[in-house]
């Protein structure tokens, strides 16, 4: 005849009690513990000549010093034409034209670098004029006349004023002060290129 013992069956529960507990706990554990993965982190070169080379702005690269005489007529007529009179100025304009390059239109494709050779090429905007202006102070009027049957225009000295400015634009041009400008534009980029620490700067234009 089997013997039951009276403290058994709580026995029995304390121990099942405890295996459900270290199952539970097991499962929780492997449950909120993260499983190992594999990750890479890419860096992505800046274009850090790009930036240096655009903190340049604009690279005003050659100053042009005018002078231009102007000789503006206005010729009126009167009395049906039978009448001509004459209102002239005698404009000494005396000026500066500045060009450059605008480095700040630098696009990234417009910067490469080849790392195995620390050579680089830039591709800069063609270059321009940024500044066509009058020297006030040196600027004056040598005469102005007015005939006795004239009517005075007071416009004509501004309107003189606006051609000079327009012909020191273009005298500077035909002097060559785009390319002037554009031949000290690359100087200075390549040396500040060569101050990065590369070994060869190729310049090309738009």
């Amino acid at each position: 005849m089997a013997t039951t013992h009276p403290g058994y069956p709580v026995a029995l529960l304390i121990v099942v009690a405890s295996v459900a507990a270290s199952i539970a706990t097991t499962r929780f554990a492997a449950w909120s513990t993260p499983t190992a993965s594999s990750s890479t982190t890419v860096v992505r070169p800046t274009p850090n000549v790009l930036r240096s080379v655009q903190e340049l702005a604009r690279l005003e690269s050659v100053t042009f010093h005018m002078e231009r005489v102007i000789d503006m007529h206005e010729e009126q007529d009167h009395a049906y034409g039978l009448v001509h009179a004459e209102d002239s100025i005698l404009l000494v304009a005396v000026g500066e034209v500045i060009a450059g390059v605008d480095l700040a239109a630098l696009r990234p494709g417009d910067v490469r670098v080849e790392s195995a050779t620390h050579a680089v090429t830039l591709t800069l905007p063609a270059p321009e004029i940024f500044v066509a202006r009058l020297d006030n102070e040196h600027t004056h009027v040598h005469s102005r006349s007015t005939d006795l049957l004239a009517r005075r225009t007071e416009a004509l000295e501004s309107r003189a004023r606006l051609e000079a400015e327009r012909s020191i634009t273009r005298g500077a041009l035909e002097s060559g002060i785009l390319e002037r400008a554009k031949t000290s534009a690359a100087q200075t980029v390549s040396s500040l290129v060569h101050a990065l620490g590369f070994s060869s700067v190729t310049i090309l234009w738009r």
